[in-house]
């Protein structure tokens, strides 16, 4: 064949190629569904969100595990928020477990957190670093309905576009941990001094300043039908719980009335497949909805404050969601370690404190009003183990980074994570794949307060820092692929 030939021939091939791969990339379509499962418990069950568990008496809104399922034609993900204080590892493993057989989804691929409630009966065991060999009626119950959840969301992917944005509410976020003047409020169940308080009196003289930040940001993703019917709408706020329930009341908090509000500011009431909205707790460890200067804060009735911040964070959210610019196929992926962290393990100081604590009491002698709390608490740690592998994970959506960390998180480290992640935007999920107690950082475990306490924290004192590094590796990785 004359060289010409050849050459027009091979050009005529590579134009083929090329025109095809067009066509593919134009043919690349997002899948979507989302779907929730009830996993509401039954009466009698104990309430564990206060210091003594009381049992449930009265449902007064149903408890849900919230799925969404992205399908990209390639990677597949699941997202998961269960209406809970916290859901330990082996729980969230077994649901992933059944998940993978059902649907075949890796479970790397899949996220599931609690949203932190603390009106939901425990799905915990006995401790935050043994993993339990025989789970409990509900800790089975809550496997299963999770797993029904994503099998339900799998079912109903459709062509679908995904937008993501953010805003800010920052009148609901304050720092819990004070600084305070008079050491009278600062003692702990240890014996000890600390340098800062978890909340602390109102309005008290001896307010100094609080020791950390707060993150007002709120951010979300929308996913939408083709034709742009709503299918679900994730947000995360660094805000914990809000509380005010009636005691022995089972709730969802602000987290079940934000999905109630934004399906009604989206339109999406009614509809079929219905529509799923979802508030995921960011990393809020140090902050509450309490301002500690305020010198007649208004009182509330039950469920009145925790329905005003979810119409705040709805309404901000409604608002920025109008601006959303919507794609129809954004590549996604999945990165997952498991991060070993040092134990802690009690001092013979504490030790000692503590076998010291009944004659104490005999003779009369003053003693912290949890310290009993506590001696149970470092009682139960002689069988926990010296080094605990932590699940860490990262989600790509497009160039949106989700990281998700088993902890109860500081707002610094979140604020540290969107300030380094490579992604364009970025967001944390606490309490995400595990429940391993609180996690402040270095500095702040030099201040002392609630959340530094052994029997509150668990693991070292470097682990947020860690925590970090490893989920930065992660981002890294992922943003790497993607060139």
């Amino acid at each position: 064949m004359p060289r010409y030939a050849t050459h027009l021939l091979l050009c005529l091939l590579m134009g083929l190629v090329a025109a095809a791969s067009s066509a593919t990339a134009a043919e690349k379509q997002l899948l979507a569904g989302a779907a929730t499962s009830n996993i509401t418990p039954p009466l009698g069950e104990l309430i564990v969100g206060g210091w003594q568990p009381i049992p449930a008496r009265h449902i007064h809104d149903e408890l849900h595990a919230r799925c969404i399922v992205l399908d990209d034609g390639t990677t597949r993900l699941a997202i998961v928020l269960c209406d809970n204080v916290g859901i330990p590892e082996e729980i969230f493993d077994a649901a992933k477990e059944l998940v993978e057989e059902a649907t075949g989804i890796p479970a790397a691929n899949q996220l599931m957190a609690a949203t932190h409630t603390h009106s939901a009966t425990t799905a915990r065991g006995k401790s935050k670093l043994i993993k339990e060999s025989e789970l409990s009626s509900y800790q089975t119950f809550l496997i299963q309905r999770i797993a029904d959840g994503v099998q339900c969301a799998v079912n109903q992917l459709e062509p679908a576009q995904i937008g993501w944005g953010r805003t800010e509410e920052p009148s609901e976020v304050f720092n819990r941990r004070w600084f305070m003047t008079d050491a009278a409020h600062l003692t702990n169940p240890f014996g000890g001094v600390d340098r800062v308080r978890m909340n602390p009196p109102r309005a008290n003289s001896s307010l100094d300043r609080p020791a950390g930040p707060v993150d007002p940001e709120v951010c979300f993703v929308s996913i939408q039908s083709k034709e742009g019917r709503p299918i679900a709408l994730l947000a995360n706020y660094s805000l914990h719980y809000v509380g005010g329930v009636r005691s022995g009341d089972v709730s969802a908090d602000y987290f079940g009335y934000f999905a109630k509000y934004i399906e009604e500011k989206l339109n999406a009431t009614d509809q079929q497949p219905a529509f799923v909205g979802i508030l995921s707790n960011g990393t809020s460890g140090d902050v509450n909805n309490i301002n500690f200067t305020e010198t007649n804060p208004k009182r509330y009735a039950s469920y009145e404050k925790m329905q005003e911040v979810a119409q705040k964070v709805a309404s901000k959210v409604a608002d920025a969601h109008a601006k959303v610019e919507f794609q129809e196929w954004v590549p996604l992926a999945a990165a997952y370690t498991k991060l070993p962290l040092q134990a802690r393990k009690p001092t013979p100081e504490m030790l000692k404190h503590f076998e010291e604590l009944e004659s104490r009491e005999k003779d009369g002698s003053p003693i912290h009003s949890r310290e009993k709390i506590y001696a149970d608490r470092i009682a139960r740690l002689k069988d926990a183990p010296d080094v605990v592998d932590v699940p860490l994970q990262v989600l790509r959506i497009g160039n949106l980074g989700i990281t998700a960390i088993p902890f109860e998180t500081f707002t610094e480290t979140g604020l540290e994570i969107k300030d380094r992640s490579p992604f364009m935007e970025a967001f944390t999920i606490e309490l995400a794949n595990g429940s391993f107690g609180y996690l402040p950082t270095p500095e702040q475990h030099r201040l002392g307060g609630y959340e530094t306490w052994l029997g509150t924290n668990f693991v070292e004192e470097k682990a947020s820092t860690k925590i970090v590094e490893s989920l930065m590796k992660l981002s890294n990785s992922l943003q790497e692929q993607a060139k």
